[in-house]
């Protein structure tokens, strides 16, 4: 009997795992796997690229408001059927989008799908609900390291689907990947309320309790910050790879695929991390690989002008940097109100996608030098983190998050 129920929890295990990894790479998928396409979108809609590029950063805007509310009703009413709704959402948009002949209505049908994707927000909160301890912190290694190795493999596939059935392909290919997720999550997940819902059913209440502490804001800022250097480089590489360095869409994707062997290298080194040093070393190592980046493309910018090589070689050791940090950074903020898992990741991922999505924004302006911004931004929020953690660990001396 007792081998009989291990054997269940394996399975259950395994399939939460797998529910979780599926909803990762639609996480990502939405944006990465389209970026191949900024060309056939840009000549279809009869507008910039750089429009285009404005796109994806509205779209990490619309995902993070979508959080606002997500999150928190989760925590109240389950996860089950919020996760199911937002999906439902999402397809409608993609729908949308496949379907647009003019750009202000492919706009919004971005929106539409980012507030459906707002769903996926809830990947934080199930792995504060299914798992403890080490076993916890390892999985969000993992999540992070998959979203890069996904993030690396979806351009490639965009580029195939962009071979096959034009720029509308990968709305397509989402469309049927929503529609297996949200089978799997009809018969995986429970129809109950979260276990971790926490006292106060009023969202207000439930945002106010937890942004009211520093070190959650300044965990998940840093966070933020991190994943802020990750985005303006995936939001501005169309423009910087195949726009000013003229490469096709294929050599685009090859590059790219080096680019997340950086977030293997980084979840692997942060595993090896996780097991020797506290998550607050994680976080100064992270970000100093950041701020390490940040000089290396301002020096190589400055000595050598734009190239693939100047350009990639700073993103891997700041792709590292990443991967160390933001796990590091996120367990840490998550593990403060474990009563309100909902609430805290959606409060959390709210301010990554804003913070993204208004870097990137801001970076993709200065679109005749994007290369020195990159590295300015690189230089300004690893440096910003590093002060942040400074002051949590005064706030409370000799904190370490399990």
């Amino acid at each position: 009997m007792p081998e009989v129920m291990a054997a269940i929890g394996d399975k259950k295990r395994r399939g939460a795992v797998g529910l979780l990894m599926a909803m990762t790479l639609l996480g990502v998928f939405p944006i990465d796997v389209l970026l191949p396409s900024f060309p056939a979108l840009s000549e279809h809609f009869q507008t910039a690229q750089a429009d285009i590029a404005f796109s994806i950063s509205l779209f990490a805007i619309g995902i993070a408001i979508s959080q606002l509310l997500i999150g928190p009703l989760s925590d109240i009413i389950g996860r089950k059927g919020l996760l199911l709704a937002g999906m439902v959402v999402s397809v409608l948009g993609a729908i949308g989008c496949a379907l647009s002949t003019e750009y202000v209505y492919f706009l919004l049908f971005r929106v539409i799908q980012a507030l459906g994707c707002g769903c996926f927000v809830l990947s934080q909160a199930l792995v504060q609900d299914l798992f403890e301890g080490q076993e916890r912190d390892r999985l969000r290694i993992l999540m992070v390291t998959a979203t890069g190795i996904f993030i690396s493999v979806s351009p490639l596939a965009g580029t195939f689907l962009q071979e096959l059935m034009d720029w509308s392909g990968s709305f397509l290919v989402f469309i049927a990947l929503a529609v297996a997720v949200f089978l799997k999550t009809c018969f995986f997940l429970e129809s109950t309320p979260s276990k971790s819902a926490g006292p106060h059913t009023n969202i207000f209440q439930a945002y106010r309790r937890v942004c009211s502490d520093f070190n959650f804001l300044a965990w998940w800022l840093i966070s933020a910050f991190a994943f802020a250097c990750h985005f303006s480089f995936i939001v501005t590489s169309p423009l910087i790879f195949m726009e000013q360095l003229q490469l096709s869409a294929y050599e685009f994707s090859l590059t790219l695929l080096t680019y997340g062997a950086a977030y293997v290298i980084g979840g692997i080194l942060a595993v090896l991390l996780g097991r020797r040093i506290n998550p607050n070393v994680q976080i100064i190592t992270g970000l100093c690989l950041i701020l390490l980046s940040g000089l290396v493309m301002l020096y190589l910018s400055n000595q050598f002008g734009l190239s693939t090589l100047t350009v990639l070689v700073p993103m891997i050791i700041c792709t590292a940097g990443t991967t160390i940090a933001r796990p590091a950074a996120t367990s840490s903020a998550m593990n403060i109100f474990a009563d309100s898992a909902g609430t805290s990741a959606s409060a959390g991922s709210t301010l990554i996608f804003i913070v993204g999505g208004l870097i990137s924004v801001l970076v993709n302006l200065t679109v005749d030098d994007l290369q020195t911004s990159l590295s300015l931004c690189f230089i300004v929020l690893s440096v910003a983190g590093l002060t942040l953690n400074t002051l949590t660990q005064r706030r409370q001396p000799g904190l370490i998050t399990d």
